[in-house]
């Protein structure tokens, strides 16, 4: 713990000597620091730990993916199919039971009962090395994140929930109509509507989100393969619209897109390759300036995804970003604070 806490301060020391000053989003204009999967880069994702850690850190907004199983409920899970990087088997829920072992099987074929059974709090990420571990954590259903932030009075902190439905593997995630009416349902039944928006990179299911439950309001995922410019008729990302009628380039096929579909944000891919930044050879950003520009006056807001380092923060920040997703939701607080931004409050337990 004592060499990961050095490193970090040597980055943040280095970083405030040589970046630019993050002026662009405006000082004294709140700023939407998302915890992606409560933060996975600090602790093990989408579990109680993760998401208490990001409340304890102070975060706008928890992120979260959510699949649905064969029994109808919402689980807080990333994979369609459980991931032995993220969980591992136990027991069958009964003896016998021949759909164990459970790791590997889609989330949509396995009962809550099922999937409950999982340890999802032992396995470190080999691409997460500073994960803390939570020994025995099981799969969360949606309500028990809405739950944690209520026992931490955190009333102030909103959430992001993603429906994971796989536009382009359809079988292999629970249909699209289940997912929008158990995910509003249980954002109706929380009472956290206000402080909620639904985001996916299934732009179908945000045109039925917003028939469904028009008081949410949705966000746009996107990367530029989904997208498929230049390639005849629609992707099946983009709930039947072709983006080649929107433009013919990546920023405003992609603000076309969002305002068709009546997102109020878009969120798209900080760049290639994904898990890459700023400082890296060969790194092509996707948000730039120019997507942050169109989107902005297309009435729409900005929040790029997975963005952990602080070169790139800054540079997304200076872009003019309204927000960003990170797995290390303490490095964009530091760089937030150094930049004299009004941070989010702390709701830490007791």
């Amino acid at each position: 713990m004592a060499v990961r806490t050095a490193w970090f301060l040597v980055v943040c020391l280095l970083a405030s000597v040589l970046l630019p000053g993050v002026a662009a989003a405006g000082p004294g204009r709140p700023f939407d620091l998302q915890a992606h999967r409560g933060g996975m880069g600090l602790s093990v994702e989408s579990s109680l730990l993760s998401f208490g850690t990001a409340l304890d850190v102070g975060v706008r907004t928890l992120e979260l993916d959510v699949q649905i199983t064969r029994d109808g409920r919402a689980v807080v899970t990333h994979d369609r199919r459980t991931n032995p990087q993220v969980c591992r088997d136990t027991a069958p829920v009964a003896a016998g039971d021949p759909a164990f072992p459970y790791v590997g099987k889609l989330v949509k074929d396995l009962t809550l009962a099922q999937a409950r059974t999982l340890d999802c709090g032992s396995v470190r990420r080999p691409d997460m090395p500073a994960q803390r571990l939570s020994p025995g954590a099981r799969m969360l259903e949606l309500h028990e994140v809405f739950d944690l932030a209520r026992a931490r009075r955190a009333d102030d902190v909103r959430f992001n929930v993603e429906t994971k439905v796989e536009a382009g593997s359809p079988d292999e995630t629970a249909p699209r109509e289940q997912f929008v009416r158990v995910v509003a349902s249980e954002v109706r039944r929380a009472g956290v509507g206000r402080r909620t928006s639904v985001q996916s990179f299934d732009l179908g299911a945000l045109i039925r989100m917003r028939q469904v439950a028009p008081e949410l309001p949705t966000v746009a995922l996107m990367n530029e393969s989904f997208l498929q410019l230049g390639r005849p008729g629609a992707s099946p990302w983009l709930g039947g619209l072709d983006a080649d009628s929107y433009g013919s380039d990546p920023a405003t096929a992609l603000v076309g897109v969002a305002r068709a579909v009546g997102a109020s944000a878009i969120s798209p891919v900080q760049g290639t390759p994904q898990s890459g930044g700023v400082t890296q050879p060969g790194f092509v950003a996707f948000t730039t300036a120019e997507m942050i520009r169109r989107a902005h006056a297309a009435g729409l807001l900005v929040i790029p995804w997975t963005v952990d380092d602080v070169p790139t923060m800054a540079a997304m920040i200076d872009a003019g970003a309204d927000g960003l997703i990170t797995n290390h939701p303490d490095r964009l607080r530091w760089l937030l604070a150094r930049e004299g931004r009004p941070l989010p409050a702390p709701h830490p337990a007791g």
